[in-house]
Parts: C-alpha cells; structure tokens; sequence
C-alpha cells in the first residue's frame, strides 16, 4: 500500500483540497502543511488577524466517574503532577503525563466540564495515552475516546470581534476558559486557548458537522485557513514545546522548565510516577535544561544542531528551529549543559559543519497575547 494510501483524513480533508491546500503526512494523517498564500504570509495573518486551523488528528476523550469530574480528577492524578483536582468547572489546565522514571510520556489540555473530565492529547501519542491512563484508572471511572470528533483552532488578535457576533458566551470567556455554545446553529466545546501564543480558540464538534463549522468560521471578516507550517512558526515564537522533538520520555518536566505544571499540593505529596527524578532535579538541579537560542545573522539552526561553547566544548543540542516571521530573524529552542544555560551567554550552533554564533535567549520570542 502506498503511503498516501495508508494515511487517515480528518473530517476537513475535502475542504483542504477545495482550497488549494498541500497535504502532507503528520502523525499518521493527511493534513495541509499549506496553503496558496504561503506559510510566511499564514504566519503573519495569524499574528495581525485570524486563522484557522485543523487539528481533528488531536486525540480527544472524556474520563467519567460515579461522582463526576471529582471522582475522574483524582483518578487522573495517578498519571500527570498537575493538580487536577483544583480544577474549577468551566475551566482547563495543561498537564503532562510523566513515566515511572521522570520522564514526559505526553503533554495534554484537561477541562472540567462539570459532570467529567475533557482530554486532548497528541496525535502521534493518542494510541499510547489512552491506554496509559485507562490502566489507572479505579472502578467506578471509565475512559471515553470521541473519535466521532473534530476539533479546529481559531487563532489570532481578531478572533474575538468576529466570533462575537456568532458566539458571544465564547467572546465572554477569559483565558483557559471552556463553555459549551453553539455556532452558526452548530453545537460546539470552545475553550479560550491555542498553540501560538495568540488570543484563540480550540474548538471541539461532531465529526459530521465540522466541514459546515469551517466553512462559517472561514467566512467571518478577517478568518483565512492556516496550515501545520504556520502553526509550528507561531509556536517556536511563542516559545512552545512540541511533543517528540523539545520534549519526550528522556526529557524531565524540571529539564525542560515545565515544573510551573507541577501543582504546588502535588510537590508536597510527590505521588505521581517519576516523582523520584522531578524532586531530586529540584533540589540539586538538572545537567541540563531546556532554552530559547537566537542565532546572529540570518542563518536559522534546524533539530539536531548540535550546540557548543565558544571553546568548541559539546554542550548540546537543538530541538526546534527556523525562522521566525514575525521575529524577522531565526530562532529555535534545545538543551544545553545547566552551566551554559544563563540568558545571554555567547555560543556556537554547529550548521553544516559551521560554527555560527548565537546566544541563549528569554522565551517566548514573541510576546503572548491571551486574554486574561
């Protein structure tokens, strides 16, 4: 079977093809890795007005328990450090799912909706998390994958001038906010959140009516679809980690500066798997840690660059990279040795062979703007 063959599509694939998108194999599915106008112009359109993306290869589910959102928050403890269980109705949280030996297993998005719990998790790690939680899980609280549906993210500073109009109890939500709405007569899920560092939305509807969401979405003044190149430009400016390059089973949370996902009750207890390495990382400090690189010049450094002291000394490698539109220059993330790890300090990103100066810089490169 040829590859192109094998891939799955998500509910919005004849729409992309409608409108001239490239498609390209992404975590076992066929999506646009563009568009006519062109990643760069994507980029700068997300920035200044709204875009929308497609992200139903997302993994979606609900955990379920006899006694609601309480019951599935304590079960979904056994697995990730955040303090679920503080999680307030109508609100989300981001979370990682650690392994036995402190390392990250998967990031993931959980919002209270009440009666249960929402999930979204990677694509290329769904078949994996869901097992992974459903095995901690006690009786009484049930897993419930949604495949049945397709989740778009809405993204941009004109996101909420023109949702209003459609949706004002989504345009009344603060950031991480989720609410129920409907749409241009469409039910939806909408939580105030995103991958770009933009004020935006993740909204989740039923598989069959999301072409006739996209399609309403796209027709609001301002919204232009955007594709997987824009999304990973927009968030390596917003400094976000992608699950599988800046951050995996190797990885801690405390390695990658995430502990600020470790729930402050959770430090107190340390009884979620890998509490071992996260704590000891705590108190002695990693070897290493995760840091914003911004090269001189205008030659970006791509994943796997291995990274130097200015005496030639390996001290480690890049994880994301390229260039950055609206930052006009390169830019890219990767771990380095802990000593080498302070803002401004001078090394070298070894490109082709060629030591190019750089030196390590504050995240996010561009300034969020959610609405808070």
């Amino acid at each position: 079977m040829a590859e192109s063959e094998s891939l799955l599509e998500t509910p919005l694939g004849a729409l992309h093809r409608s409108l001239g998108g490239r498609m390209v194999p992404f975590a076992g599915y066929a999506m646009p890795v563009q568009y006519p106008a062109g990643i760069m112009a994507e980029h700068l359109h997300c920035r200044s007005a709204a875009a929308l993306f497609d992200v139903s290869h997302m993994g979606q589910a609900e955990i379920l328990g006899a006694e609601g959102a309480e019951d599935a928050a304590a079960a979904l403890e056994r697995v990730t450090p955040a303090d679920i269980r503080a999680l307030k109705p109508g609100r989300q949280r981001y979370g990682l799912l650690m392994t036995p030996e402190g390392g990250i297993f998967d990031d993931f998005m959980v919002a209270n909706l009440g009666d249960r719990l929402f999930l979204v998790v990677n694509a290329s790690r769904k078949h994996l998390d869901f097992p992974l939680i459903e095995a901690a899980l006690p009786a009484g609280v049930t897993l419930r994958p949604l495949p049945d549906r397709a989740l778009l993210a809405l993204q941009g500073p004109g996101v909420e001038a023109a949702i209003a109009p459609l949706a004002p109890a989504l345009a009344a939500l603060s950031f991480m906010g989720v609410a129920r709405a409907e749409i241009a007569g469409i039910p939806v899920l909408a939580s105030r959140s995103g991958y770009t560092g933009e004020d935006g939305f993740e909204i989740s509807v039923a598989a069959e009516q999301a072409e006739a969401l996209a399609k309403a979405l796209l027709a609001l003044p301002g919204v232009q679809p955007a594709g997987l190149g824009a999304r990973d430009s927009l968030r390596l400016e917003a400094g976000l980690c992608l699950y599988g390059q800046d951050i995996d089973e190797t990885t801690s949370p405390v390695e990658a500066a995430l502990t600020w996902a470790i729930g402050k009750r959770r430090r107190m207890d340390w009884d979620f798997p890998g509490a071992g390495r996260v704590r000891e990382e705590l108190a002695n400090g990693p070897k290493r840690l995760r840091v914003g690189l911004k090269p001189e010049g205008r030659q970006p450094a791509r994943a796997h660059t291995p990274i130097q002291a200015a005496d030639g000394t390996p001290i480690g490698e890049v994880t994301s990279g390229g260039f950055g539109p609206s930052l006009n220059g390169p830019m890219a993330m990767g771990y380095v040795a802990r000593p080498h790890a302070g803002d401004g300090t001078a090394l070298e990103l070894l490109v082709r062979g060629k030591a190019l100066p750089a030196r390590v810089a504050a995240t996010p490169f561009v300034p969020h703007r959610y609405k808070r």
